[in-house]
């Protein structure tokens, strides 16, 4: 009778082992689907290049590893340039830039038999800003903003960039000269990345350039377009003229192209040897789909429907000729 008292016992313990067996089994799949598949991959993905493109290759690689926990993916700030000269050497997996391959990358490429794609992953825009009291500068020209931040500039008030602007002291701020901003924004205006002049109050953190303008009837500073939708109330954005009337700094205005010179598509170079292994392609694939989720991390303005589109129809072609 004891034995048979026992076999109840056992077909419960049996049917529960095979619950946690199975409840075990898709908690993998949930773990694991959104990086690799469902598969647990591991490896190290090697990334150079643009220091403006680098926060979202991080934001790309943080949110891949809760996935993808065994995957490890160095991000490395050598500039578009460095990287893609590390990238068309091999030395690199995927290349960041803030702007599209120069003819010389390509032919550096091309005689060292690497493959690639261009994939866009971002829009960049960068806003200028004044103080809510400001009701002159509404709009300022790109000539306007050389004047005012080129090297060696002596612009220390209003009626100095128009006369038509008031006798105001001029109060400048800005990225500090490590940042990805501070290369972009003086490459845009002045025609040259790093050329600025120095007497203005710089600052790696972008909230220091709110405060600065927002307690400075004069003030005028610079920052990602992100930072003044979350200040709307402290600063104020200037529209831009480059050559085809004032256009605002919006996200549709970055994304349409119209808001130049301070407006621009991110890319990232994948290679073709990388994408033959399964941790590469399953990163870009993830850095593709989970652009918003990415893009939001990193404070950059978003791909449209198209741009995301065209980006993933490169990255399968690019994966398919890999085969």
């Amino acid at each position: 009778m004891l034995v048979r008292g026992l076999q109840p016992i056992r077909l419960v313990a049996a049917v529960l082992a095979l619950a946690l067996i199975g409840a075990a089994c898709g908690g993998d799949d949930e773990e694991t689907g959104a990086g690799g598949g469902g598969e647990k991959l591991s490896g190290v993905i090697r990334v150079d290049g643009s220091s403006t493109v680098a926060p979202l290759s991080e934001a790309a690689a943080e949110q891949f590893r809760q996935q993808q926990s065994g995957v490890q993916v160095t991000v490395g700030t050598s500039g578009t340039g460095g990287g893609f000269e590390k990238f068309c050497n091999g030395e690199t997996d995927i290349s960041d830039a803030s702007r599209p391959i120069k003819q010389k990358e390509i032919d550096a490429c091309k005689a060292k038999g690497t493959s690639y794609e261009e994939v866009a992953v971002a829009n960049d825009g960068l806003s200028v800003v004044v103080n809510p009291q400001n009701t002159w500068a509404k709009c300022l020209t790109v000539e306007q903003l050389k004047k005012i931040w080129e090297p060696g500039s002596k612009i220390s008030s209003w009626n100095q960039v128009d006369p038509s602007f008031p006798n105001e002291k001029l109060t400048l701020f800005g990225a500090g000269t490590d940042s990805g901003t501070f290369d972009y924004f003086t490459e845009a205006i002045n025609g040259k990345e790093g050329a600025s002049r120095t007497d203005y109050s710089a600052t790696e953190d972008d909230n220091v350039t709110v405060q600065g303008v927002a307690g400075n009837k004069g003030g005028l500073g610079y920052f990602g377009l992100s930072y003044l939708n979350e200040n709307a109330t402290k600063v104020k954005g200037v529209e831009i003229n480059g050559g085809q009337g004032c256009v605002a700094p919006t996200e549709q205005t970055v994304q349409n192209g119209t808001y130049k010179p301070l407006g621009r598509p991110l890319f990232i170079y994948p290679s073709a040897a990388a994408l033959k292994r399964p941790e590469v392609k399953s990163f870009i694939e993830f850095y593709i789909n989970q652009n918003r989720a990415v893009t939001e991390q990193a404070k950059f303005v978003p791909l449209t429907e198209q741009q995301l589109t065209q980006s993933k129809q490169k990255v399968d072609r690019l994966t398919a000729a890999t085969g």
